[in-house]
């Protein structure tokens, strides 16, 4: 919980001070008490002052061994900023230090910002027009900070003087000067919700992002929160400009404080770290941000380049050919298969056809999730299957298929029926196999499609054509490798009891489909729909019975079948959206924003796991490795917290982890050691995985 965290900083503080009274006695060195000897300082100028400019001098830090760190302004989660109090000559004035980019240290959960290294500060000093800058008294500084290690630290003072009549050049100075930020000319925009910072800041759309990160230079945020220094921070960007999610928490106040009494700041300063060693200064003020339309960015690393997600997306599309969630449609590409081992051209041109239905389908569905994206909603891979009406309409067509496999009718030239193939039907059964197989994500194709999502919209919908053509490969190097199509089984007689054997597991889809029904609407919806299954099944036996006895009015049965189908899912209500009833041994928490960010605070490893009742790669892994009693007894020694996000119906907040995750859809599997960062587990668990994340967690005796 957020008191733990803050009773954790306390804690953390009182370390600090004691370490640093520790400190001199634990360390022997030349000087005792108030000094610098753990991190020397010196006050060197730029150059010799002139009247009415800006003189430009430095404070360099030399820490006297590579473990000592220093503090930017705003030292993080702990430690402390410098302080400067100067003694000048009277008329002049020191302005605000300017530091150069500091880098991430966590040390026990707690975010620092810290410099490694030597490292230089620059302070601008403002000479009045008629100072006498040859006659004038020297400039005294105190400066006080903090030095550190990660077992140790100790306060530094140190007294500095500096004597304008004899300052010189530095040579050293052109480069410290380059290292220090640059401002931004533009003013940034930052606005708050109940859990994040947002922060608009301007940014050339051509600028290169590598390894994101915002500095905050503002700690207090009024109204009781502060900045979550280790949490996650989302990136976005909308044309010229850069929009960073920073996440908050709620101080915990004395009894009869009223947090909402304190203001929020008129300003808010920070460095957008841009990664490789750049970034930039940034002042922002209230305002609106820019999100219609915003793409989320990565944060962890420049994007892969385009070949490597089309082969991720090659490689992934051929993969979900053996994955669970694909299984039910096997029997469709089993029989395919068995057909294409006749005439070479024939072969060619099914081959040719059953590819082209694979790759349209993926196509206009990659088309559809990014203009849908474009157009503001939080939608991923398998979206579709988020809508009562498509799920009924799956039902429908397994039930349909499974009717066909049995017999009761028949599609002319369609690979999945008896009849011979053709152009037509083999391109539709790749637009069958293809749509059956949207539940699953598999290897390869969560780190494609969730780039897809986000990189330039051409490029995206390239991703998901490559996914189609990994779907469909094994048929085309059937249709063109003569030497595999020569060890397929010759066609005859068998197919046909195949075709009957297969409609085991296409009724066994059929049957699970059902059951999403039933979870999506409860009972009284699915006595409704089973009322539409009757209809069909009873219109589709009618048009069997008419073909078998050799009538021309089958497709007419055909065609008002489908009339009527689709009226009746046109006309069908929209189902109350169920609770999660689904019994688990973990006792999982309900995912949201708040809820994960109190169970990270609370200091125990956390796992959060994402599915979906559609998703079949889901209910897999959950019975293979997280619903088992080794993985529960385990959590339980471990004290793991268990979370669960359902994403069976759209839900705005699971939409957008996905989207910071970089997976185009569910699963997704969430690993947080205490005070760490989110780590992604395989998509496909071993039975053990779990197990022994949760025993490494374990702290030893």
């Amino acid at each position: 919980m957020i008191e733990a965290r803050i009773l954790e900083r306390v804690a953390a503080l009182f370390l600090l001070l004691a370490l640093a009274v520790a400190g001199p006695m634990a360390v022997p060195l030349a000087a005792q008490g108030p000094g610098s000897d753990r991190m020397p300082a010196e006050l060197v100028a730029e150059s010799a002052p002139q009247p009415g400019e800006t003189w430009m001098v430095a404070l360099h830090f030399t820490p006297v061994s590579q473990e000592w760190h220093g503090y930017w302004s705003n030292p993080g989660d702990a430690g402390l900023g410098m302080q400067l109090d100067w003694e000048m000559p009277e008329g002049w004035t020191a302005g605000e230090p300017l530091y150069p980019l500091p880098h991430r240290l966590v040390v026990g959960g707690l975010m620092n910002h810290v410099y490694e290294g030597e490292y230089a500060v620059l302070v601008p000093i403002a000479v009045p027009s008629g100072a006498a800058v040859a006659n004038v008294a020297p400039l005294k500084l105190t400066a006080r900070y903090l030095a550190c290690t990660d077992t140790i630290c100790v306060p530094q003072q140190a007294q500095l003087t500096l004597d304008p009549a004899r300052a010189e050049a530095d040579p050293r100075f052109g480069n410290w000067r380059a290292k220090i930020v640059p401002q931004l000319d533009s003013p940034a925009r930052f606005a708050f919700t109940p859990q994040r910072l947002r922060i608009a800041i301007p940014l050339p759309a051509a600028t290169s992002l590598g390894d994101l990160h915002l500095f905050l230079g503002t700690g207090e945020l009024g109204r009781g929160d502060r900045p979550l220094y280790n949490g996650r921070q989302a990136f976005l960007r909308k044309d010229n400009w850069l929009i960073a999610e920073v996440p908050i928490e709620r101080v915990a106040m004395p009894p009869g404080a009223e947090p909402d009494a304190a203001p929020r700041p008129a300003a808010i300063t920070g460095i957008l770290d841009l990664g490789q060693g750049r970034g930039v200064r940034f002042a922002a003020a209230p305002g609106e941000i820019p999100l219609e339309g915003a793409r989320p960015v990565g944060g962890g690393g420049a994007e892969p380049a385009l070949w490597q997600l089309l082969l991720a997306a090659l490689a992934g599309g051929l993969l979900l050919n053996v994955m669970p969630c694909v299984f039910p449609i096997l029997s469709l590409k089993a029989l395919a298969l068995a057909k294409a081992g006749g005439e070479e051209r024939a072969a060619r041109r099914d081959a040719l056809a059953y590819t082209a239905g694979v790759v349209v389908a993926c196509a206009a569905l990659g088309a559809t999730i990014l203009l849908l994206r474009a157009a503001g909603q939080q939608i991923g891979w398998a979206f579709q299957l988020q809508e009562p009406a498509v799920v009924v309409g799956l039902f429908l067509l397994a039930l349909a298929i499974t009717a066909n496999f049995l017999g009761l009718f028949e599609v002319p030239g369609l690979a999945i029926s008896g009849g011979a193939p053709s152009r037509g039907g083999s391109f539709s059964t790749g637009l069958l196999a293809a749509f059956v197989a949207t539940p699953c994500t598999g290897p390869f194709m969560a780190l494609a499609l969730g780039a897809a999502l986000v990189i330039e919209p051409l490029h995206g919908l390239l991703v998901f054509v490559a996914l189609g053509l990994g779907l469909a490969l094994p048929f085309l190097l059937v249709g063109f490798v003569p030497a595999i199509r020569r060890r397929l089984p010759k066609p005859g007689a068998w197919m046909e009891r195949f075709r009957r054997w297969m409609a085991l597991p296409m009724g066994l889809t059929a049957l699970a489909l059902g059951w999403l029904v039933w979870r999506i609407g409860g009972w009284d919806y699915l006595a409704l729909i089973l009322v539409l299954a009757g209809l069909a099944v009873a219109g589709l036996a009618l048009a069997g019975l008419l073909q078998r006895r050799g009538r021309t009015g089958a497709p007419v049965v055909f065609v008002g079948l489908l009339a009527v189908l689709g009226l009746g899912l046109t006309l069908l209500p929209r189902p109350e959206a169920q609770a999660a009833t689904v019994e688990s041994l973990l006792d999982p928490i309900d995912y949201s924003e708040a809820a994960l960010a109190e169970a990270r605070a609370a200091g125990r490893p956390v796992f959060v796991w994402f599915t979906a009742d559609w998703c079949v790669t889901c209910k897999v892994n959950e019975s293979v490795a997280i619903e088992r009693e080794a993985t529960r007894a385990a959590f339980d020694k471990a004290g793991v917290v268990a979370m669960r996000g359902d994403w069976t119906q759209p839900d705005e907040e699971i939409s957008r982890m996905l989207t910071q995750q970089g997976a185009a859809g569910v699963p997704l599997y969430l690993w947080y050691a205490p005070g760490g960062e989110a780590e992604q587990l395989p998509q496909v668990l071993t039975p053990d995985l779990l197990v022994e994340k949760a025993r490494a967690a374990v702290p030893p005796r």
